[in-house]
């Protein structure tokens, strides 16, 4: 079994909160014996594969694999060419040289409200972009993003794909799911 869950801002991407009081997957998904394949930090929303599989879960989950995940980030200011080519070479964090990744400025993209809102200043231009990594650090797409200047304001993981399979949030709603 496969589920692809559209994660809301501010869920756990686990089944219990460990006294954190914050929703988890519990609150979504009454499906026994599934589990997430990866995670996706409580301020990012979107895709997250949840399955009762466990060698596919490792197959999704493990940076050997490479499988790849696209992100839509709202990020503070415009990048430039440089900022951008520099996310495509890698970019140099504190654990190490980030794999290239794909880039690209991206027109808005249609989404739902998010609740909080991101925050909006007058004052500072903000824009989209399409990040595709084949790796997964911790916070990496935040880190990236604020490694060359632009730091993220709204992070939705849109695809994940690769030689598993091929997944998007296509006609999943905030907070809904589908078995695939």
């Amino acid at each position: 079994m496969l589920i692809l869950f559209n994660k809301p801002w501010g869920v756990l991407s686990q089944f219990t909160d460990e006294g954190s009081g914050h929703p988890t997957l519990a609150d979504y998904i009454d499906v026994p014996g599934v589990y997430p394949a990866g995670r996706l930090d409580r301020d990012s929303e979107g895709l997250l594969l949840l399955t009762d599989d466990g060698r596919l879960q490792a197959r999704i989950a493990d940076p050997r694999h490479k499988v790849a995940k696209t992100y839509w980030v709202q990020v503070e200011g415009e990048p430039d060419a440089a900022a951008l080519e520099a996310l495509a070479r890698g970019v140099r964090l504190k654990d190490g040289l980030t794999l290239p990744a794909e880039v690209e400025r991206i027109d808005p993209p249609d989404l739902w409200p998010r609740d909080p809102p991101v925050r909006f200043r007058k004052s500072v231009p903000d824009c989209w972009i399409s990040l595709t990594i084949r790796e997964g650090r911790n916070r990496q797409v935040r880190r990236m993003t604020a490694a060359v200047g632009h730091p993220t304001l709204r992070l939705v993981r849109q695809r994940i794909f690769g030689r598993v399979g091929d997944w998007s949030l296509d006609g999943v709603a905030p907070g809904n799911w589908r078995e695939t």
